[in-house]
């Protein structure tokens, strides 16, 4: 039956490539995905602006009547800008937050209420991004990093429960994307910026979504019952070096 068995797990960002894989992945696995993303990307069962707390806790709210229950929480919505600390303006670094590090923040504190009842698990997508520093990328850093120790804590939060909600962290590297290939695009010379990234990566080429969502129906899983507060990298080794 599966891995995911019976499991109603929320995915956040769901319209977008990472989001995506995530929920096929916990239906493949026998689980019961609840797919959210922005108004106006299609597909997805909620509507849901993770920097809206009020979108919370309609979401949350509206979970609880229809399923009575939720095992798993992934937080993959997440947004990406190109800028120095001196290109970057406060509306640009604000809104970066906003989506990452608030949103992140708002969705374990309102899914806690559900996961709480019978534990579960929380999925934080980070970065690589979250581990080390680009000179371009100012907001995203501290964003992802910010959800590299938040997912720390609450992980330390959720074993203090009766029913254990663990946390941890996923870091994914380069991955072939359309957010990629747009932030590739902001490059002054794109196809050269794509060479450079991928040669970072020792094993030569870009994550691919499918890779990410194997690793989150693991931490979804109860095969990583013991595992909380730990950060998992997906980077085809860029990191090592």
């Amino acid at each position: 039956m599966g891995r995911l068995r019976e499991k109603v797990v929320l995915v956040t960002g769901a319209a977008g490539a990472i989001g995506s894989a995530i929920a096929d992945a916990v239906v493949e696995n026998g689980g019961i995905a609840i797919t959210s993303d922005l108004a106006g990307r299609g597909g997805v069962d909620h509507v849901l602006d993770v920097a809206s707390e009020e979108d919370w806790l309609r979401v949350v709210a509206d979970i609880d009547r229809t399923a009575g229950r939720l095992d798993g929480l992934v937080n993959a919505a997440g947004i990406v800008a190109l800028g120095t600390v001196q290109d970057t303006d406060l509306a640009t670094w604000r809104r970066v937050m906003a989506v990452n590090l608030d949103g992140t923040f708002l969705g374990c504190k309102h899914g806690l209420r559900l996961l709480a009842r019978n534990g579960g698990s929380i999925v934080n997508i980070s970065s690589v991004s979250g581990l080390i520093g680009s000179y371009n990328l100012a907001a995203y850093n501290a964003s992802k990093g910010g959800v590299r120790l938040l997912t720390k804590s609450v992980a330390l939060h959720g074993a203090r429960l009766d029913a254990k909600v663990r946390c941890n962290s996923v870091h994914p590297g380069i991955i072939d994307s359309p957010m990629t290939d747009e932030l590739i695009g902001q490059f002054r010379d794109p196809v050269r910026a794509r060479e450079r990234m991928t040669a970072a990566a020792p094993l030569g080429r870009f994550g691919r979504a499918e890779e990410v969502a194997d690793l989150c129906v693991y931490l979804l899983s109860d095969e990583s019952a013991f595992v909380t507060g730990s950060e998992f990298v997906l980077d085809g080794g860029l990191t090592a070096q």
